[in-house]
Formats: C-alpha cells, structure tokens, sequence
C-alpha cells in the first residue's frame, strides 16, 4: 500500500482498510500454519502496511 494513497483516505475509510488487512493476516498466518501459504514474506508486508495505516490514522487525531 502506497502512502500517497492512505494520505488521501479519511479516517473512516482507514479503518475499514485496516478491518480488511486484519482479516487478511489471521487468514495468512493461519495458512502459514497449515503449511499452506507458498510466500511467508506476505505476513511480513501485511503487517507493515497494517503500521502505515495505524500510523497515519493516529496523524489524523493530532491534525
């Protein structure tokens, strides 16, 4: 995810995105731990933009 992108989501729509990369991750590490998730890095990458996104949410409270 881009920070442009989150720069022009209101506070709403972030949290809906975070809702959703939320879901995304129980289902990846769930995978993960079957044995069934091919790339381990998703995890990695979802829980990065899961930090953009409650960083840039968080800026909307001090603007």
């Amino acid at each position: 995810m881009d920070i442009k992108e989150l720069a022009k989501k209101s506070k709403k729509e972030l949290e809906t995105v975070l809702k959703e990369l939320r879901e995304t991750l129980r289902q990846k590490k769930f995978q993960a731990a079957q044995g069934d998730l091919k790339t381990v890095r998703e995890i990695r990458n979802l829980r990065k933009d899961i930090a953009r996104i409650l960083t840039r949410y968080n800026k909307h409270d001090h603007e």
